[in-house]
């Protein structure tokens, strides 16, 4: 697993042979970033369901002021500071390890907002969808932000066109993957 672009790219991460770590391929995450290009610099990007890192250290390799990373598991939180070390990228990143939705409430009573926001949680569990009406109703997403979720194409019945104040404006599918891209309206 390599970062795909930016100052970094080409640069290898660590990896987790954990079945509960499932990062976004190499490819997938290419593609991800050739869309959303424009609104990665300088931006305040949050990556839930963490995982590795890799999504979030694609937006700083490509330019985001700072990155916030969130994920319950210590083993995946120890691999995203160990990568953002490997990489020299520690002093624009925060690593919290939570639950996603307690991290949404913190974030929220901070008065925090993020430009992107990425989620890629487990497949099966209903959290994409679940996560998504979280941030439907929370304040943590800027105004112009955009709301970027990975599922597995099985689960793609489940998920709605409008979740709050976060209207479906992109999909795209690779794979097994379904990307749904939401942005705020009113």
């Amino acid at each position: 697993m390599r970062v795909t672009g930016g100052v970094k790219g080409g640069e290898r991460l660590l990896e987790l042979q954990d079945e509960r770590i499932r990062p976004m391929r190499d490819q997938v995450r290419a593609a991800l970033f050739n869309i959303i290009r424009e609104f990665v610099p300088e931006s305040r990007f949050l990556d839930l369901f963490a995982g590795t890192g890799a999504v979030g250290i694609e937006a700083l390799s490509r330019g985001a002021k700072e990155a916030t990373f969130v994920d319950h598991l210590p083993e995946a939180v120890r691999l995203i500071k160990m990568n953002l070390a490997k990489l020299g990228l520690t002093g624009r990143a925060r690593v919290y390890r939570l639950d996603v939705f307690e991290a949404v409430a913190r974030f929220e009573r901070r008065g925090r907002e993020y430009d992107l926001i990425f989620l890629g949680p487990p497949y099966g569990l209903g959290l994409g969808h679940k996560t998504l009406e979280r941030l439907g109703d929370s304040g943590i997403v800027a105004e112009d932000g955009l709301v970027i979720a990975e599922v597995f194409k099985k689960e793609q019945a489940e998920m709605e066109e409008r979740y709050g104040r976060l209207a479906l404006s992109l999909e795209r599918r690779y794979g097994d993957n379904l990307i749904l891209f939401y942005r705020p309206e009113g």
